[in-house]
């Protein structure tokens, strides 16, 4: 399988912050941006994959901003490491001002998908070449994160996390 680039699975949704999405604040449902969230997660996995992805954790979820009504939100999400079956996905969410185009990073978060076949059964994923600092960066992070899932699921016994390990050795 030949690996990719984290560009290839870039995708960028934008829209507007309407109403009905909105709590008593007027500010974003966090249910709402978590959806938008998995839908360019799902989307990002997909193309990277060229499978069928599903949802297996969301890993991490940070609202740092309340999104107000009317805001223009930019969820941007792409694969930040791959590993046999599985996918992490790295997003990062923007309010652009409608008059000046500025963009100011509001929320973040990381999910993990895996593909699948059409019975659902995994399937292995291209791996991933890392290529701005960035990238790397999220990269390198990704095998701790999965690490540290893994030793707390009691999946991985703490001495074989070795890259974790590293952060305290």
């Amino acid at each position: 399988m030949t690996p990719k680039h984290p560009s290839e699975s870039l995708t960028v949704l934008t829209d507007l912050v309407l109403p009905s999405e909105t709590n008593p604040l007027n500010n974003l449902f966090g249910g709402e941006l978590l959806a938008r969230m998995d839908r360019a997660a799902s989307i990002s996995a997909g193309r990277h994959s060229r499978r069928i992805s599903v949802t297996v954790s969301v890993n991490h979820v940070a609202f740092n901003k309340a999104i107000p009504l009317g805001s223009v939100v930019i969820v941007e999400a792409k694969v930040s490491r791959a590993f046999k079956t599985s996918m992490e996905i790295y997003i990062d969410v923007w309010v652009e001002d409608r008059l000046s185009g500025e963009r100011i990073k509001s929320n973040e978060a990381i999910y993990t998908f895996v593909a699948v076949d059409d019975k659902g059964k995994p399937v292995e994923v291209p791996q991933i070449i890392p290529e701005t600092k960035l990238e790397k960066h999220r990269y390198n992070d990704a095998l701790r994160r999965k690490q540290l899932s893994l030793v707390l699921a009691g999946k991985l016994n703490p001495h074989e996390a070795t890259e974790l390990k590293a952060l305290f050795v």
